[in-house]
């Protein structure tokens, strides 16, 4: 295997768990006539980050060895010289799942104890489930090793942007999501030119960006690195997420 494809599909991992595992606390108050209620705290509860990324690790080692030769070694280069493995890996867009019978293919070989493991952590509320929680983690690697050089590469930077991980692979978050650039523009938000603007995250952030706010709310609001980093709920996802480490392997 690839250590670079590796690094990839631990960051997807990584990301569908961390998903998964924020738990919002609880808290009680007082009802009509003293009954007591829960109301959930916009704090979430999150695991301990050396646990966890010792969680993921095994599980991503586990899982990423099982996979087909091809797979293992996807990237841009290797469709064009074989485009039946676009055809087989890559999903026609980030919103459709993996053929069932390539997910099962994929996923038959991968140990049981991996399965058990996300079940007993409650990951997933079954065994059967991991086809189903793979297929996204498994398009989204997929979709990320395949992505030719974007032509905002000459501003890539050297960590991630909001929790300054500079060892984790990156991926580049359009500061005015593509879907609403044309009510951007119809509007009057933002100057045309401004529309390709990015910012450069790990997998986590950026997901952690896409669950903030809505592409209309990120375009109106969160529209440069600057403005988002200044959000509370952001700065104590940095303080978080960059204590989340890998061990040398």
């Amino acid at each position: 295997m690839t250590e670079d494809n590796y690094a990839v599909f631990r960051e997807c991992l990584s990301n569908a768990i961390v998903s998964r595992s924020e738990k919002p606390k609880a808290k009680r108050r007082k009802g009509k006539r003293n009954e007591r209620k829960d109301i959930a705290d916009p704090a979430p509860e999150r695991a301990d980050p050396e646990e966890l990324a010792e969680f993921v690790d095994f599980l991503a080692t586990e899982t990423f060895t099982t996979f087909p030769e091809p797979l293992q070694t996807l990237s841009y280069a290797s469709i064009q010289h074989n485009p039946a493995l676009s055809t087989l890996y890559i999903p026609p867009d980030p919103d459709t799942p993996l053929p069932p019978q390539t997910l099962e293919t994929l996923c038959s070989p991968i140990p049981v104890s991996v399965s058990d493991t996300l079940t007993v952590y409650g990951i997933i509320p079954d065994s059967a489930d991991l086809r189903d929680f793979l297929g996204p983690v498994l398009a989204e690697y997929a979709t990320s090793v395949t992505t030719g050089p974007p032509v905002w590469a000459s501003t890539r930077a050297e960590a991630c942007e909001i929790c300054e991980r500079d060892w984790i692979p990156l991926s580049y978050h359009h500061l005015i999501p593509r879907g609403v650039h044309a009510k951007v523009l119809k509007r009057g938000w933002h100057d045309e030119w401004t529309l390709n603007s990015v910012a450069w995250l790990c997998r986590a952030c950026h997901s952690f960006v896409h669950r903030m706010a809505s592409n209309e709310e990120l375009a109106r609001e969160w529209f440069t690195i600057e403005r988002i980093c200044e959000r509370e709920d952001v700065e104590d996802w940095a303080r978080w997420v960059g204590r989340v480490r890998w061990k040398a392997k």
